[in-house]
This record gives C-alpha cells, structure tokens and sequence, in this order.
C-alpha cells in the first residue's frame, strides 16, 4: 500500500474535520453573533454600527436565497478550509525561508517542508476555538485568510527584498479586505509595516507600487469611511469605547490568559518555544519581525483584557503562530520526542470531541451550574414564530426586548417583523428599526437566561404588561430555558435614555 505523504494527511484531517462542521452546522440555531451578521446580509449598507459591512456583504448571496443554518454556515466553513491552507503555504515558505538563510547551518537539522506543514495543520484542528469559527461567521473568520495572505505577502518580500507591480497590487487588496472585515485589521497592518522597517534599507517609500498598494486600500475602505462620515463616526467611537473596556482588573488578565491556553491549546504554545528555542538563528532579525503577526495583536488584545475582551479576538494572531509552531513541533517530532506531542494533540482532540458533544446535547442545568451558555443555541427558532403569531393575533406594532444580545436572534427568525431594543444602549437595531413610537404595543419577549423585570410604573415605560404565553424549550428531556410572552401596551417615550 502507497504510503500517504504528509500533505495527503493534512489534506484527510482537514476534510474529516469539515464534515463534522457540516453536521453540526445543521444541527444548531444561530448563536447571537451569527443571527447579527447574517441581518447584516438583509440591511446591506456601506458599514455598520458596531463593524465594517464585509461580514455582511459576504453573505448576501446565500441569506438571499435560503434561510437555512446549515447552508449560510457554508460560508464560514470555507473560510476555515482556506485558512488551514495557507497555514501549510506560510509554514512552507518560512521553512524555505530558514533554509536559504541558514543553508550551512539548519538545512540538514530540519524536517521537510511538508511534514511541518502537516503539523501546523494539525496544532489548528486540535484547537477548540478555531472549530467555533469554522461553524459560526465572525468578522474574524474573515480576518483570519487575510492575516495570512498578508504574512506569505510579508514573507515574499523578506526572501526577494522588493515587490513587482503585481505583489504591491495584491498586499493592498488584501489590507483593504481586512480593513472591511474588521477595525483591528490595523494591528496585522502594523506587523506588515514592521516587516518593511526591519529592511536595512527603505526602497518601499520611494517606489510607485507602494503608493499604489496605499491607494487600492483606501478605495476598499472608503464605503466604512464614507458611511461613517454620514453618521457622526459612530463606529469608531463606539469600537473605541468598546477596546477600553471597563475598569482593568488583573483578574480578569489572569483569567483572559488561561482561557487562552484552553480554547487555543498548549500545543501551539509548546510549538512556538521549541520554534524560537531551537530554529531562530541567522535569520533572527527577519523572524522576530514575522511573529509580530502574532506578538502585535496578542499583546495588545491581553493588555486590554484586564478591561474585559472576548477570547476569539486573537485568532488571527494564533492561526499565524501556527507555521511556527507547526516547524518546531515537527523538529521536535523528529528527534524522537514524540510522546508529549502525541499525548497535547490526544488530549486536544478529545476535548474538542466532547465539546461537540456537550452543544449538541443542549449542555447541562443544575443546581452547581448556574448558568447553561449552550442553552443559548436552542429555541430561538419557535421564540421567533410564536413571537409573530402573537404579534398578528394582537394587532401589536412589532416585538421587542431589553437587550441587544437578545434582539439579534429574534430579529431574525421573527423577520422581517421590527425588533425595539429598550435599553440605554445606541445599536444597529435603532438604526434599522428606529424607535418604539409613543402609545405603540408591543409584544415583549423575556429569555429565562437573560431575564428582566418589565419595564412599568417609571419614565420612558409601558402603561401595562399582559402575560400572554410561556414557551418552554426542552432538548432530550431537558429543559433548558424558556421564553414569557407579554402583550405591553402605551408605550410613555420615545425610549430609555438612547
């Protein structure tokens, strides 16, 4: 039997992987993020409140056509599938690159290429938070391709030290995608610009496909710009505000760096220091200004974190550690050190097995669990159709509920009904739907996982709440949350304080 090269195998994990994507696309509702974005695809416009549009554009096609889970989570597999490739292309040409630097030094002690492409391939499938966004689009999902399209951009030009035409064409197609995915595209940009500063010399500046690749950028980002400017930077000021966070606690430092090494996992840690340990040497200078793709973006995620922070914000920072970790896990691998090895990704696999599981299984209610996040991805679905029934058997003016988190989801399995958002808080919803009208009433959705008193008897409320319904959710005899229906009535302002 022909025995598989070490493409063949990354290519066989990467499928297999994809399948169970696949399945488990089909098999959950939307979670919060993804009911947001895809909203995104029905309200086209140049940008956005909270981010650039092209999470939104990119799914336009498929949210046109179907409303399917299943089928609109094709968009966000694919991307996965894309970005695992160019993990192999990137750690292939920075092997290359170590190579023609180090040809009388580290040519013999490396593995090949490709067996260091597969491993860089395998220290991503065996990561827990790269599977959240290969089922879920996330403005990062779109991040994550470009990231690495930029680093093999960065890595052509440390090996030629100069661009045609052509590759300063591409890098600013590529700078402007990313500037259209998401605001901290800056931070990838600022690790391609310390790539061309770390040049003995500075030909870039004077040369006219600089300027170009400049312009080409602009033009991308220009509607995020343009639209912007029409309402008052919203945007920016609101992603400002939203990167500082609150007051900083070194908790929640602590906290955000563990959570980091679970949903990433220690075995592209453990690849990034036998990398830097064992394969930095001729080439330091160049290779230290390469992992900034990761440094640049890590560090200023984890200083802020302190103010709160999300743990996929750094993905794009961890897929373009990958290579290096992929090259020092291999080198490692090769000097019989195969046991740890072995036993991280073991461990990481089966971790991500039992992940799958516990979100298809609905997660878990107890007394010693007070919260149930995977609750979070059932019974939107029904919350939305009873919702609207309920809205026409009442003749109401629309649906509402008290938190954006909670509107996304039901904006989008009530559509195309207006959802008012009653909080304090200015959000897309209130430029899609605008304001609850004085004297409207509304039907008003409560989630047992997120629950508020009605808002009666103070400024800016109902006259009075009706119960109408309650909608209980069970998922194999389980059950996880449940939804009250009221039917408020006299809306007394124009909203709380917006």
């Amino acid at each position: 039997m022909r025995r598989q090269s070490p493409s063949s195998w990354a290519a066989i994990c990467i499928c297999i992987a994809a399948v169970v994507h696949f399945a488990l696309g089909f098999a959950i509702e939307f979670s919060v993020d993804e009911a947001h974005y895809a909203l995104y695809a029905q309200h086209l416009a140049w940008s956005y409140f909270d981010h650039p549009p092209l999470v939104g554009w990119i799914q336009w096609p498929l949210v046109a056509l179907t409303s399917s889970e299943g089928i609109i989570r094709l968009i966000p597999e694919l991307l996965w599938v894309l970005s695992c490739f160019l993990v192999y292309q990137v750690t292939l040409e920075v092997h290359h690159f170590i190579q023609g630097r180090n040809a009388g030094y580290l040519t013999s002690a490396l593995p090949s290429s490709n067996t260091c492409g597969l491993m860089a391939v395998l220290a991503i499938i065996a990561a827990p938070m790269p599977h959240v966004l290969a089922i879920g689009l996330l403005p990062d999902s779109l991040l994550i391709p470009l990231s690495l399209g930029l680093m093999l951009m960065a890595i052509r030009w440390l090996m030629k030290d100069h661009f045609s035409i052509a590759d300063w064409l591409i890098t600013g197609v590529l700078l402007g995608l990313a500037g259209l995915s998401k605001y901290t595209a800056v931070f990838t940009a600022m690790a391609l610009l310390l790539i061309f500063l770390s040049s003995p010399r500075k030909p870039w500046i004077n040369k006219i496909g600089f300027w170009l690749a400049a312009i080409v950028a602009l033009l991308l980002i220009s509607p995020v710009l343009y639209w912007n400017w029409t309402h008052d930077w919203i945007s920016f000021k609101y992603q400002v505000a939203h990167g500082a966070g609150s007051v900083w606690l070194w908790r929640r430092f602590g906290g955000y760096l563990a959570i980091q090494v679970v949903v990433y996992g220690p075995l592209l840690i453990l690849g990034a220091y036998l990398f830097i340990k064992h394969c930095i040497h001729g080439t330091r200078l160049a290779l230290l200004a390469l992992l900034g793709f990761f440094v640049i973006p890590f560090v200023i995620f984890t200083s802020l974190s302190g103010g709160g922070g999300l743990p996929h914000w750094t993905s794009p920072a961890w897929f373009c550690l990958a290579p290096f970790a992929g090259i020092g896990l291999a080198k490692a691998w090769s000097t019989q050190r195969h046991q740890l090895i072995r036993i991280l990704f073991i461990v990481q696999v089966v971790l991500c097995c039992i992940g799958f599981t516990y979100v298809l299984s609905g997660g878990m209610n107890s007394v010693a669990i007070k919260s149930n996040p995977i609750a979070d991805l059932y019974g939107w679905k029904l919350a939305g159709q009873k919702a609207a029934e309920l809205r026409q058997a009442t003749k109401a003016s629309g649906i509402a509920v008290q938190n954006w988190t909670l509107g996304s989801r039901t904006a989008w399995y009530a559509q195309p009904l207006p959802v008012f958002v009653l909080d304090e808080r200015q959000d897309q919803f209130d430029l899609w739907f605008g304001q609850l009208p004085r004297g409207a009433n509304i039907i008003l959705i409560n989630w047992s996982g997120m629950s508020f008193a009605p808002p009666l008897g103070k400024q800016s409320a109902f006259e009075r709440c009706e119960a109408l319904d309650t909608l209980e959710i069970v998922r194999f005899g389980q059950i996880l949350s449940k939804f009250d229906f009221s039917l408020c009535s006299n809306w007394q302002g124009t909203g709380l304080a917006k």
